[in-house]
């Protein structure tokens, strides 16, 4: 079975048969939502698509929506936390308690409803009303043709930023940037090959690596080391102390406290990469801490995905100054 379609497994039988009668393709869909008492939605190529009852899957942009949807049931959010926890929800209890659950294939399942805290942490959640079954991708080849931008003559990396509205494929992106740092590339002058170097990657939601029972579903290159469901800022510093790492990856930096870290990081030697949510590199510049980097002239490469169109279709690539290297593919 595909990685994608592992993601259907974890649903019970009726909801499976529905989706599989709507024609629900699992490498096409990036989420699933189930709210209890609510339709079932399915975001697939941008777009957002309601379930039916008849086994359909419908625009949820119309005026008027068919009356036949078909309505999460509290019983099918049950039965789902049961199949994506292998009837453990206790021993998964620890990984709840963030937001999320990682299932085999690398998919990651957020979760929201009751939360218990103590002393100010979250101790336990229960009644799990709503799910979000965001499905994982990995697109090797994706990265082709910005790696030649992100070297230096000599064949160095460039602290890279990717910028892009949220589902627009920036964390595709950045896994495939790490796995052929990882692994080597054709990315010098003239297509020369580039070989591989070490990659310490701090994994904070489980969506580059995607580690299943500590195990990435996805390929990050063979000189990879992966810290799975560590904070971001902790991780970076950790990696530098621990594993020497040449490039260190990072998904979705945002505060003051990420950009400590990378700039930490960045001054023991250590080559960055990172994504960061943003619709331009104006709007980037605004954000606190991020901001503050790349005004200093931090990250050497920036890569704009288009907030339209093709999901991870490359709008620029510029220089730190922001001056453009490259425009972006053709629609």
């Amino acid at each position: 079975m595909a990685g994608e379609e592992l993601v259907f497994k974890i649903f019970p039988r009726r909801v499976r048969e529905l989706l599989k009668q709507a024609g629900a393709d699992a490498r096409e869909i990036q989420e699933l939502r189930l709210r209890v008492e609510k339709p079932l939605t399915v975001i697939s190529g941008g777009r957002e698509l309601i379930l039916t009852a008849g086994g359909r899957l419908v625009s949820s942009s119309v005026p008027e929506l068919p009356d036949d949807l078909f309505l999460v049931e509290r019983d099918v959010i049950e039965e789902t936390v049961e199949l994506m926890s292998r009837f453990s929800l206790y021993a998964a209890q620890e990984e709840i308690r963030q937001g999320f659950l990682t299932i085999q294939g690398g998919h990651r399942v957020g979760v929201a409803g009751r939360v218990l805290a103590e002393n100010g942490s979250i101790r336990v959640m229960r009644s799990i009303s709503f799910l979000n079954v965001r499905v994982a991708h990995e697109k090797k080849g994706c990265a082709d043709r910005v790696m030649r931008f992100l070297y230096t003559a000599r064949g160095h990396f460039l602290n890279t930023l990717i910028l892009s509205p949220p589902r627009r494929g920036k964390t595709t992106l950045l896994r495939d940037i790490i796995r052929q740092a990882s692994d080597g590339c054709r990315a010098g002058p003239g297509g020369t090959w580039i070989p591989g170097i070490s990659v310490g990657v701090v994994d904070e939601r489980s969506e580059l690596g995607a580690c299943y029972e500590g195990c990435p579903q996805n390929d990050l290159g063979l000189r990879t080391d992966v810290l799975d469901c560590c904070p971001k800022s902790q991780g970076m510093m950790m990696l530098v102390r621990s594993m020497s790492p040449e490039l260190i990856a990072v998904d979705e930096i945002g505060g003051e406290e990420d950009a400590r870290a990378i700039a930490y990081a960045g001054s023991c030697g250590c080559a960055l990469a990172a994504s960061a949510h943003a619709g331009s590199i104006e709007e980037a510049r605004e954000k606190p801490g991020l901001g503050a980097l790349m005004r200093e002239g931090f990250f050497k490469r920036m890569i704009l995905l288009d907030g339209e169109g093709r999901v991870g279709r490359v709008k620029e690539i510029c220089d730190e100054r922001g001056r453009r290297m490259e425009r972006g593919e053709s629609s």
